[in-house]
């Protein structure tokens, strides 16, 4: 089983990240997945969060209880959840909002400012979720390029692929880097 936290702030579309990747592998890879979501009391802007268990069996306990993949989009939410990651878990995160300090693992990417590229921050977390499926073994791209157009809005589906292709993009370029610079870790 693996364990996955999405965490950021209220209008980044974390909820929304959870519910895309979480049908992809419970539909798509026909895996088992649950969720769990945590909002702050602001609608945006507000601390939130999901959690996602991941399992090719049925999952029995439905809560986290060591973090393997931290993604987070806000350093306040790096901060109030990097203690929960497994010391051989692996921290992903928005370069430019969150800065690390633990010795995990990692993986960055500038989601935001390549969603600023497409014209709309909103593209963010689907940037985000394409750098995800290119730097874990989470969930297949097959799986993911299936899910993406079926959990939003038809008028936004192209640019959305766009937006997944380009972080997956982003993600195959980091693991080769990270491969060739035997390792990369915070701190």
């Amino acid at each position: 089983m693996k364990e996955i936290r999405f965490a950021g702030f209220g209008g980044q579309g974390i909820i929304r990240s959870g519910i895309i990747l979480g049908k992809a592998i419970s539909i798509y890879d026909n895996n088992f997945a649950t969720m769990d979501q945590n909002f702050g009391p602001e609608a945006r802007g507000g601390a939130c969060s999901t959690t996602l268990l991941v399992s090719e069996e049925k999952i029995l306990y439905p809560y986290v209880t060591a973090i393997d993949f931290l993604i987070v989009m806000s350093d306040e939410a790096y901060r109030k959840f990097k203690h929960e990651l497994r010391e051989d878990g692996v921290l992903i995160y928005e370069s430019d909002l969150v800065t690390p300090t633990g010795k995990n693992k990692a993986f960055s990417i500038p989601a935001t400012k390549f969603a600023e590229e497409l014209g709309n921050r909103i593209f963010a977390n689907v940037i985000l979720l394409g750098f995800v499926t290119a730097v874990t073994d989470i969930v297949s791209v097959e799986a993911m390029k299936k899910a993406v157009p079926d959990s939003v809005p038809e008028r936004f589906v192209d640019v959305n692929i766009k937006a997944f292709d380009m972080g997956y993009e982003y993600g195959k370029k980091a693991l080769t880097e990270f491969g060739s610079n035997h390792g990369h870790t915070t701190g």
